[in-house]
């Protein structure tokens, strides 16, 4: 007999009494305000075509890393996944079998956050009642698939459902757009935006970095073979994003390092990694040097800017070869932030004009470095838990490691960072859930009056998101 699926509704807050019940009171006066996604990686084309989701191991599966790299850690590859591959390999095609291979391993996420947010999708969005394994494998399929098949269940419809207010994707400054074009043209008004992600034409290490930036400069009438050129194209761009409705910048270099040269040294290494005679070294400091102009534009244009460090991207080179970026191989890297930053902010730290966003996959740069820098320069604000520490867990390290010197409103709320459209709602509580449970701590510490406690507790569930983004 299948064992029967329930979310405990005190899920997440404290065993100790006095603490739950207050966790209980702040939690319901956020767990429905409207849901702020100002940073994400969803497909646009979701909404803009609004076309129904084709079946559910499309939908949950394969747009996923979290799910896929757990079951390819345990040695399942990833063509009997379905995960389309970059050279015409065959790859799994029949959903319902990828689907019973996911359902028969589902085992594998218990206590990992991909089990929460995938079972409160299947209860809160599917109204499934039963618990995901082999012998519920196809009922589950089914169920899915009859209800992506009706109209309450296109992207757009879901989007309403779950009472999202913004949505932001993310797309390379060589994108024309055309999604986020035929959204602002429909007569639908919910609100997705871009942010503008330069990667691939600041990044030398990036895959076909020099046709990119070439490309570049053909699609803004800008002579990107030189330096001078090659900043305009991106004002031109950033200008172009930024009457799309975008309010932000990402930057996902593997450090935090940034750089001030002179025109002149600039101008001599892009000409080196333009030409492809740079080293590792002319890398580093030409994305470093990026920073600090990025940065200068933000000044001039407003665009809030975000630094993603320290990932070792792609870091399996077999995977990478096969099925491309993005499939769950970004490994966290040491980062330091006070050194590497420290020319940027010699120039705009002082700032009020700038909003540089700082995430981090090493934690334990938190009280050392990340707090201290937030919780002076003005410019400086803390990202939420990222990638791997985007769980309970990592939420509770963040809030004891980084609030004290910090504070607060040097933070910006939560961004669900996700592809996995479904699970958006479901992050966003364990987000709510977790901050009303540390708030509720700090009530029954005396560190905290219950009205004070209640503020913030809306703040870090939707204020403190839209400000920071602009929004």
């Amino acid at each position: 007999m299948a064992k029967k699926l329930t979310l405990n509704p005190d899920r997440l807050f404290s065993p100790d009494e006095k603490i739950r019940n207050i966790a209980r009171i702040l939690y319901q006066s956020v767990k429905d305000l409207p849901i702020i996604s100002p940073h994400g990686h969803t497909d646009p084309a979701w909404f803009a075509d609004n076309k129904p989701f084709e079946n559910a191991t499309d939908l949950l599966i394969k747009p996923d890393h979290y799910v896929f790299r757990m079951l390819y850690s345990q040695g399942i590859a990833l063509e009997d996944l379905g995960i389309p591959t970059q050279n015409d390999t065959p790859v799994e095609t029949d959903g319902r079998k990828i689907w019973n291979i996911f359902a028969k391993n589902y085992h594998l996420f218990r206590g990992t956050p991909s089990r929460m947010w995938l079972d409160t999708v299947f209860v809160e969005v599917f109204d499934i009642d039963v618990v995901l394994c082999a012998e519920t494998a196809d009922h589950y399929y089914d169920t899915i698939n009859a209800a992506l098949a009706t109209d309450a269940f296109k992207p757009r419809a879901l989007f309403d459902r779950f009472n999202i207010e913004l949505l932001s994707t993310t797309e390379s400054p060589l994108s024309d757009l055309s999604h986020h074009q035929k959204i602002a043209a429909s007569d639908w008004n919910g609100r997705v935006i871009s942010a503008y992600r330069p990667d691939p034409v600041v990044d030398p290490e990036f895959e076909g970095f020099q046709n990119a930036v070439k490309y570049f400069g053909e699609l803004t009438g800008e002579d990107s073979s030189n330096y001078k050129g090659y900043l305009q194209a991106h004002r031109v761009r950033r200008e172009f994003f930024k009457s799309h409705g975008v309010t932000s910048t990402d930057h996902g270099h593997p450090t935090a390092q940034t750089a001030d040269l002179c025109f002149k040294d600039a101008e001599a290494l892009y000409s080196k990694v333009i030409n492809g005679n740079s080293s590792l070294e002319d890398a580093e400091m030409f994305r470093a040097q990026m920073l600090t102009e990025m940065a200068s534009m933000s000044i001039e244009d407003g665009l809030v800017m975000q630094i993603h460090p320290g990932s070792f991207r792609n870091h399996n080179q077999d995977i990478f070869a096969t099925f491309g970026r993005d499939k769950g191989a970004d490994i966290p890297l040491q980062t330091h932030y006070v050194e590497p930053l420290k020319p940027l902010l010699d120039k705009f730290g002082n700032s009020a004009d700038l909003t540089l966003i700082l995430f981090t996959l090493d934690e334990t740069s938190y009280s050392r470095e990340l707090a201290p820098l937030a919780g002076h320069y003005p410019c400086l604000k803390l990202g939420p838990p990222w990638w791997f520490h985007d769980s309970p867990e990592g939420m509770r390290r963040f809030r004891n490691q980084a609030m004290e010197t910090a504070g607060l409103y040097n933070t910006v709320g939560f961004n669900d960072d996700t592809r996995a459209f479904l699970s958006i709602p479901a992050r966003h509580d364990v987000a709510r859930r977790m901050d009303c449970n540390w708030l509720a701590e700090l009530v029954c510490d005396h560190r905290l009056e219950m009205e004070e406690a209640n503020d913030m507790a809306v703040e870090l569930a939707y204020s403190l998101a839209k400000k920071a983004y602009k929004l």
